[in-house]
């Protein structure tokens, strides 16, 4: 069967730290998880029963055949994941202190392999037809993958469910006015974008939810969803817009809970269902990855985020 969804950009081994609440320096012991934002989004759909593939890049060594296996154990299919022959497989170390908010340390010097895509490693026929694309704000930071991924969006043309996930971490940029340039190029050619105050900001100029949201559908988008926190999730269509109230739940860890959500949202886009049952849905979807340890792994089933609702 044909995928129903692709996400583009990063890959990435986690190590998570098996003491909480201390800093780095101080851990004893890690976990090792799949992370990056693109492949936990596409593990987060495939728990919620979606086909889903993740266009990316590895080194030839051992991190790299775990995420392959990783993948395939998940339901992510890995056909699309090339190697970087001269390039080292990432990995993140994370700092459970504060756990709401961990501290990430990247090792992707001097550069990671999913910013090494071209044209070449591009499967342009899933591009075109694929019900669901999904790309990231990291994916445009240097090149090549710039220029690739801008191509993949004019070859893509628009077509419905084309998801831009604003994704801004300083340390993949130059300074913020880079950063939206090229963010702001991509919101002219998708259908859907979603991020957080932060990342609205950095994208068209904004944290005040509403006033961003005016500025990206005047853009053409058919869909804004900014995360607000504590203050829930606003949604912006054409044609209204709605906030959804957060889930409270203890915070374990903080990280994955916005490609849970990312991997819910999917769901939803696929299943045709309304912007706020979305977030209703997505929301349960991010809370409970935060009520959890790592983040491939943490991804919720349909059946735990129905229970949660």
């Amino acid at each position: 069967m044909p995928i129903e969804a692709l996400t583009v950009g990063r890959v990435g081994v986690d190590l998570y730290p098996e003491q909480s609440g201390v800093p780095l320096a101080e851990v004893a012991t890690f976990a090792k998880s799949l992370g990056g934002t693109a492949t936990n989004v596409a593990v987060a759909a495939a728990r919620l029963g979606r086909r889903t593939g993740v266009l990316t890049k590895v080194g030839p060594d051992g991190f790299g055949d775990y995420v392959r296996q990783a993948l395939t154990g998940f339901g992510v299919t890995p056909e699309h994941v090339g190697t970087s022959p001269d390039l080292q497989t990432p990995v993140v170390f994370c700092e459970l202190n504060p756990p709401a908010d961990p501290p990430l340390l990247f090792y992707r010097s001097p550069i990671a392999p999913d910013l090494t895509l071209t044209e070449a490693d591009v499967p342009w026929d899933v591009v075109r037809s694929v019900p669901l694309l999904w790309v990231t704000g990291t994916g445009v930071s240097t090149e090549p993958a710039r220029a690739t991924q801008r191509k993949m969006l004019e070859a893509r043309g628009r077509r419905e469910h084309t998801v831009l996930d604003l994704d801004y971490r300083p340390m993949f940029w130059p300074d913020a006015a880079t950063a939206r340039a090229e963010i702001g190029w991509m919101l002219d050619h998708v259908t859907v974008a979603v991020g957080n105050r932060a990342e609205v900001e950095v994208a068209v100029g904004t944290a005040e939810p509403d006033e961003a949201a005016d500025r990206m559908l005047a853009r053409g988008l058919r869909l804004a969803v900014i995360k607000k926190g504590a203050d829930g999730v606003l949604v912006a269509t054409p044609e209204g817009r709605w906030t959804v109230p957060p889930q409270r739940i203890e915070v374990v860890c903080g990280l994955g809970a916005g490609d849970g959500f990312g991997g819910a949202l999917v769901h939803g886009l696929l299943s045709g269902w309304d912007p706020v049952r979305i977030a209703e849905y997505a929301n349960a979807a991010g809370a409970l990855v935060a009520s959890r340890l790592a983040c491939a792994d943490a991804m919720p089933t349909a059946a735990e985020i129905e229970e949660m609702l």
